[in-house]
């Protein structure tokens, strides 16, 4: 795909996981591994619901970034929302987040997405990254119903 960002798959799972372990932990989402390992399968296997990329050098990469998509009338058509980005903290602070949401950014609109969300936690350092890569703040709040 591209030098920062690599398109992951089923044959990714395990490179993937710890990733995503860590990322739970730093954030202090308590869910087991057998939970992740299914949430993630579908994306990797190709479902249109989503897909996940590793940052970074295809070898060994340093983090990874996961997209849901949906459909909004609102935007005019299909949107997706950044549900994980990781990079590790060893890595971070050295432009790796920012190109690859260039990148990522660029490969979905050319995709036909209309818009891309994510949610951020007032106070998140890595909302002026964000902010530089064009996402604003709307005037209203992400609310959950969990089934």
């Amino acid at each position: 795909m591209t030098k920062i960002l690599h398109l992951a798959t089923s044959e990714d799972l395990d490179r993937l996981l710890p990733m995503v372990r860590s990322y739970h932990e730093m954030e202090g989402i308590e869910v087991s591994d057998d939970l992740r390992r299914d949430a993630l399968i579908p994306l990797l296997e190709g479902s249109p619901h989503g897909a996940v990329w590793f940052i970074g050098p295809k070898m060994s990469p340093v983090g990874y970034v996961a997209v849901s998509f949906g459909w909004s009338i609102e935007m005019g058509g299909m949107d997706g929302f950044i549900d994980e980005i990781w990079i590790r903290e060893k890595v971070r602070g050295r432009g790796m987040g920012t190109e690859a949401l260039a990148v990522l950014q660029k490969v979905l609109k050319e995709s036909g997405i209309k818009a891309l969300h994510l949610e951020l936690a007032d106070g998140n350092s890595a909302e002026r990254i964000y902010a530089r890569a064009g996402f604003e703040r709307r005037g209203f709040a992400l609310m959950t119903w969990l089934a």
